[in-house]
């Protein structure tokens, strides 16, 4: 008699093939991120444990790309694959597009892969579109693992977000380097700082530069939002002039991505930001699966990312252990 459990992946065997890289491995591996059933969430919760390790603490580059709709994100994000793949390093790319309401069906346009994909085939470039499931921060909860999966076979992870604009700031939550894509007199720069969206971004790119003194202006703004006390010590907050449709400023703005990776290492945070954003993931879906009051049967939010942090290298199998000690306390024993 087949189980359920047989319709899923054996999530060891599966973690060796997606080291390796194979397309096909990747795939299913999403696939099983992507699955809400009980039983799919077990199996991933075994498949990231088997992934886990140093490499994802220390290895890739996550960069973020958001702002605001209709200011040639794809584009420019097309134009940056070509440029890494030119330089031979592999790239993934999750485009979260926006969802429909739910009462309309809740389904997604996915239309990233369609403008990004019209590339020629290629082995180093993985594309995955999926939904926002109307998360207002821009991306869905399921964003955060696939990155982890994908770190693990490719040396950019790149995640485009939906372009909702100001409620656009979980991006930060995952990503190691974000980029804000700016469009010149569009007038949303003193908006953006209002809202506090202008906090996220460690470099910004001002695309559509052919458009000449108007990017200027931009990106003369946005200089001195970089320049703010406020922001982190060391860092420069570079602000980059592209044309993603004449192919200007790509190479300069690649370079600004890398500097701020070696930024992060020099000074010791790569690998503390990677951990606090799996607690922050681990503990956003313990919170909305269990609410406050099931945190509270295990000792609070703080003792819980205590708990998160003494597992660094397995902190996906430690979320697996909490949520099984959380359900074990609302299930009868009689």
């Amino acid at each position: 008699m087949v189980t359920i459990q047989d319709l899923f992946p054996d999530p060891q065997e599966l973690a060796k093939h997606i080291v390796l890289g194979e397309r096909a491995a990747v795939a299913s591996g999403l696939n099983l991120l992507d699955n809400a059933l009980p039983e799919a969430r077990a199996c991933a919760a075994r498949l990231l444990a088997a992934l886990s390790g140093e490499r994802w603490l220390t290895g890739g580059h996550v960069v973020g790309v958001t702002g605001p709709p209709g200011v040639g994100k794809s584009t420019l994000l097309a134009a940056l694959i070509r440029e890494w793949r030119a330089m031979g390093r592999t790239v993934a790319v999750l485009a979260v597009d926006p969802s429909s309401r739910p009462e309309l069906g809740g389904g997604a346009l996915l239309g990233d892969r369609l403008r990004i994909k019209s590339m020629v085939h290629d082995d180093g470039l993985f594309i995955r579109s999926l939904a926002s499931r109307n998360q207002l921060g821009g991306v869905s909860t399921e964003v955060w693992p696939m990155t982890w999966l994908l770190l693990t076979c490719f040396d950019l992870v790149v995640i485009e977000t939906v372009g909702v604009g100001q409620t656009e700031i979980d991006i930060a939550e995952i990503s190691d380097t974000v980029c804000y894509v700016a469009q010149p007199a569009s007038g949303d720069t003193i908006q953006y700082l209002k809202s506090g969206i202008m906090e996220i971004p460690d470099i910004f790119a001002v695309n559509k530069a052919d458009m000449g003194p108007a990017a200027t202006k931009t990106a003369a703004d946005l200089g001195r939002i970089g320049s703010r006390p406020d922001r982190l010590q060391g860092w420069e907050y570079p602000v980059c002039l592209v044309s993603a449709t004449h192919n200007s400023g790509i190479r300069q703005l690649v370079q600004h991505f890398d500097q701020h990776r070696d930024f992060l290492v020099r000074s010791g945070a790569l690998e503390s930001l990677r951990s606090r954003h799996q607690r922050g993931w681990a503990m956003r879906l313990l919170k909305d699966e269990f609410g406050s009051f099931g945190l509270a049967q295990l000792g609070g939010r703080a003792a819980l990312e205590a708990r998160l942090s003494q597992h660094r290298l397995s902190q996906f199998a430690e979320y697996a252990s909490v949520r099984a000690s959380i359900v074990s306390r609302f299930v009868s024993t009689d």
